[in-house]
């Protein structure tokens, strides 16, 4: 992260712009093209269509808080949101609106800050073996199968089984919410929108996705660059997420994390607490940013 009062030269910035675009199109390209053509992926149209940043957004760079952004292709940037003009000693530039974002973001930087900061504080659980999205496909005889177009890898009594066989304890309210109705009595817990601040926990796969989610509600206060560390971080949990569910992913070259067989959990277990090693650097630096942004008063 760059030190507040930086300055960037065009050519510096210009070219630090370039790269992350290049780093973000090898992931949103081909979701753009799978979208043309009406074709879908269950892993790596995830990030494109559960959460609201679109493929546009993410190719945008921004330097974070702090930083001006010097030379004539920076005028570019002067109709673009939370962005003023500055004069530094280095001449005319532009940089992030403090002010402007905190009015305008308060509550999410509030809501941000408590939730990043409870969940660093509880210890981490690392037993839920990703049955979130088994609860999901319970009774799919039912229910019918979420995602339609995906094979049980078990069929359906098998999926059932492998869910009556295990205690559930999700406390993920956004992966609870999308439980089979039959599932919901099987939670040991009863996440709300209400107790996501005191449920939330480092060893949680979902609540370090959505990481990314929090990197871009504080853009374009976040770098850009911890963004994209974010986004990385959660497109390889989705992998790992959907290895380990019922669905089978042979036809798009994935092998199963067979989390009913203890050897299934023990490989569940080992990716989980890699994750949750990279998520505790992001979460901290996610931090670290919500509590420099100034708190609009309430009026």
């Amino acid at each position: 992260m760059l030190p507040t009062g930086t300055t960037l030269e065009a050519p510096q910035w210009l070219a630090r712009a370039a790269a992350h675009e290049e780093r973000a199109r090898t992931f949103g390209e081909p979701f753009v093209q799978r979208r043309m053509t009406g074709a879908k992926h269950p892993i790596e149209d995830f990030l494109f269509t559960y959460y609201t940043q679109k493929p546009g957004q993410l190719y945008r760079w921004h330097p974070g808080i702090g930083v001006a952004l010097l030379g004539e292709e920076a005028q570019e940037r002067a109709d673009w949101k939370f962005y003023r003009a500055v004069q530094t000693p280095d001449g005319p530039g532009l940089e992030l609106d403090i002010q402007k974002f905190s009015e305008s973001r308060t509550r999410v930087t509030e809501f941000a800050r408590i939730l990043l900061r409870n969940t660093a504080q509880r210890p981490a659980n690392f037993s839920c073996f990703g049955l979130h999205e088994w609860a999901m496909a319970y009774k799919s005889e039912l229910n019918g199968i979420r995602h339609e177009y995906l094979p049980l890898r078990l069929g359906a009594s098998g999926t059932d089984q492998v869910v009556e066989n295990h205690k559930i304890r999700c406390t993920h309210f956004d992966a609870f919410r999308f439980y089979t109705p039959q599932a919901v009595p099987l939670n040991e817990l009863q996440p709300t929108r209400d107790t996501q601040v005191d449920l939330e926990q480092p060893g949680c796969l979902h609540g370090n996705m959505d990481l990314y989610k929090w990197a871009y509600k504080l853009s374009p206060a976040v770098p850009t660059d911890l963004v994209m560390d974010c986004f990385e971080l959660a497109w390889d949990i989705r992998t790992m997420d959907m290895q380990a569910s019922p669905y089978d992913l042979a036809k798009w070259g994935h092998a199963p994390i067979r989390i009913e067989t203890p050897e299934g959990k023990a490989q569940y277990v080992r990716l989980q607490k890699e994750f949750a090693q990279r998520a505790d650097v992001l979460r901290s630096k996610l931090l670290q940013v919500a509590l420099s942004l100034p708190i609009a008063p309430k009026h």
